[in-house]
């Protein structure tokens, strides 16, 4: 057959016409859409995921993504976005289309039902919706597998290549060893830090007003993204020039606000510095799953709990906040939104810990995808594992395993991208430090340069490079926890 990419076009214009659609859909689920709206808007949702299948599916597809793979005349983009067609293609064309339409109704209807369970604390209510998304879950796994592949691994695959759990349990293995100790000491040098400042009213109107001015200053222009609120704070695009982030508030909680705005802003500046010829191509978002949050959490961490960071901010902080942090200096503050203190709550952990949290969902997953967990005994499993590794026990769900609403969505899988997140931001970040005086920049407020060297190493990329080859290439070593470790021990080490 004599084809050219030139035939994908079409195709790849339709898909770009479905994706968009969706996540419009999706944006307007999670932040707008009344509440009686989500079982019709499912339907919609259903239609358009399954005229997406049916896109990917296209004879005509296969015929010529068969035809061009390996051709010398694409160029390296060209060879990725039939890489990654290649890839869906293996996917759908195992799954029955019945079955694929009952389970995107199932996901659009998920996450309200597990909002509302979660604003009630009640388990039970979302019990059901789970335990059909594990059922679905699981078959689809197996209907993908390879001869002798765990179910588990092919969910792992589809965030991160490369890290099956024979990869990811040692992984675990050396955090389980090393950071409940390492959080142990951090304590004890912190035992006469007063954080309470940052526990008492903080008016949400003007955080909303910070948190705006915070966004714009990481370099979020209005003209090309939008910040709204969201129960779960997420980052959306539709194109390199409409990108979406939510955070949320709590009165009495400034700096989750704060830190969700940065963390979603990292994965923003990701979206928005992909080389322009690849937005809206099937290789035009992040490299991998842990790739994008090794940028959220490079930003929301090792910058943003950086004194450097907060030099040219705080005085506009102060200005909002005078009656709570007026007398607070710049180091106080900084002590504050460092302290290490084992918590129930993923989002709000500090860099210590956070991995532990991890660790939990990882376990978690891996035992109800080996269907040697019940999901009726999920809730109690989980308290059990937060107070082995964390010492803290959940006293409802609503603190506890209903805290997330990856599992709503369907995805089993991801939560180990937050770990190699930020195990992959700790050796970008080493790199970094060689070539660029980081603390410098932030001191003298020109964050962009840092965002500059992260677009020109990473983000342009988009995903036309394996994200273990790009970050072999911007560290210049193989994956390894060396650096992640190294990173928590040194700040430890500083306080």
């Amino acid at each position: 057959m004599t084809a050219s990419y030139e035939d994908l076009k079409p195709y790849l214009e339709k898909r770009t016409m479905l994706e968009a659609s969706l996540t419009l859909l999706g944006w307007d689920l999670e932040t707008l859409a009344p509440e009686e709206a989500v079982e019709r808007t499912a339907t919609v949702s259903e239609l358009l995921e399954n005229a997406l299948r049916e896109a990917i599916l296209e004879p005509e597809v296969r015929r010529t993504v068969e035809a061009l793979e390996g051709s010398p005349q694409l160029s390296p983009e060209q060879a990725a976005v039939i890489r990654v067609l290649r890839e869906e293609l293996e996917q759908l064309e195992k799954i029955p289309e019945k079955e694929y339409r009952a389970y995107a109704n199932l996901k659009a209807t998920a996450s309200s039902i597990w909002a509302r369970a979660r604003s009630e604390s009640d388990f039970s209510r979302f019990e059901p919706v789970l335990e059909k998304i594990l059922d679905w879950t699981r078959r689809f796994a197996s209907y993908r597998a390879k001869p002798g592949q765990e179910p588990y691994d092919v969910l792992l695959e589809d965030y991160e290549k490369g890290f099956p759990m024979k990869v990811l349990d040692p992984f675990f293995a050396r955090l389980e060893q090393e950071l409940p100790a390492l959080a142990r000491q951090a304590q004890e040098v912190q035992r006469e830090w007063d954080d309470g400042f940052l526990h008492q009213p903080y008016e949400v109107e003007t955080q909303r007003e910070f948190n705006r001015f915070l966004a714009e200053y990481m370099g979020l222009s209005p003209r090309r993204t939008v910040m709204a609120e969201s129960a779960h704070p997420f980052t959306t695009s539709l194109h390199r020039d409409d990108v979406r982030i939510t955070t949320h508030y709590y009165e009495t909680m400034p700096a989750s606000a704060i830190f969700s705005t940065i963390h979603e802003g990292g994965h923003a500046l990701y979206e928005l510095n992909v080389a322009p010829e690849l937005t809206q191509t099937p290789v035009g978002g992040g490299a991998s799953c842990s790739m994008h949050e090794s940028q959220s959490r490079f930003y929301e961490n090792m910058l943003g709990r950086r004194r450097e960071f907060w030099v040219p901010l705080y005085g506009k902080l102060q200005s909002l906040f005078p009656e709570q942090l007026g007398t607070i200096p710049l180091e106080r503050f900084v002590q504050g939104i460092n302290r290490v203190e084992p918590g129930l709550i993923r989002t709000e952990a500090d860099e210590v810990t956070y991995s532990l949290h991890v660790l939990v969902r990882y376990q978690l997953e891996r035992e109800l995808m080996a269907g040697r967990l019940p999901v009726r005994e999920l809730p109690e499993r989980w308290n059990a594992l937060y107070e082995t590794y964390l010492g803290v026990r959940p006293s409802c769900d609503g603190e506890g395993v209903l805290q997330d609403i990856h599992w709503a969505q369907g995805s089993f899988g991801y939560f180990p991208s937050y770990a190699l997140g930020s195990a992959f931001a700790a050796q970008i970040g080493q790199s970094m430090e060689r070539e660029l005086p980081v603390g410098q920049l932030l001191e003298q407020g020109r964050l962009a340069e840092i965002t500059q060297w992260l677009a020109e190493k990473i983000h342009r990329f988009g995903a036309v490079k394996p994200a273990g080859q790009l970050l072999e290439e911007v560290s210049g070593r193989p994956f390894s926890a060396d650096a992640y470790l190294d990173y928590l021990q040194a700040k430890v080490h500083s306080f």
